[in-house]
């Protein structure tokens, strides 16, 4: 019955008519099973396997894995990879580059640098690293004391 199923498969696939063909058992013990085509049925017209529509197809329906570069999926699958490529090649380059780059967040080296030179200049005049006085007295201009 299997092999029944199957021809039936086989003869929509090919165009022909679906009681055109029959199988006949021989009898016996064993099923063995014969083909027999009625004489002067032939097929009356069998498809051609791909026709061509006139109506535009969707790209997407021709070929599933459509990336939108181009109609053809050889070009297309070939252009989304040299897309992707360079693509996250270039952003992982440039943007490490970019990322190293960068001025310094916080001026955290700057000051550092800063420290350093003050240190070396307050050792060479002989003045103590910390004062208690930040800026000098004599220096500060206050406003007068009977204004308010």
């Amino acid at each position: 019955m299997a092999a029944w199923r199957s021809l039936a498969g086989v003869q929509r696939l090919l165009g022909l008519p679906g009681l055109a063909a029959r199988a006949a058992s021989s009898g016996g013990a064993v099923n063995t099973a014969a083909l027999q085509v009625p004489p002067g049925s032939t097929p009356a017209r069998v498809a051609p396997a791909h026709e061509e529509d006139d109506e535009e197809v969707p790209l997407f329906a021709k070929n599933p894995d459509y990336h939108g570069f181009d109609s053809d999926p050889v070009i297309d699958v070939w252009n989304m990879r040299v897309a992707f490529f360079f693509g996250i090649s270039l952003a992982i380059v440039v943007g490490t580059a970019f990322v190293h780059y960068l001025p310094d967040c916080g001026m955290d080296k700057w000051a550092r640098r800063e420290a350093e030179r003050k240190i070396k200049e307050r050792e060479a005049q002989g003045l103590p690293l910390l004062d208690a006085n930040y800026y000098d007295p004599s220096k500060i201009v206050l406003p007068p004391e009977d204004e308010e």
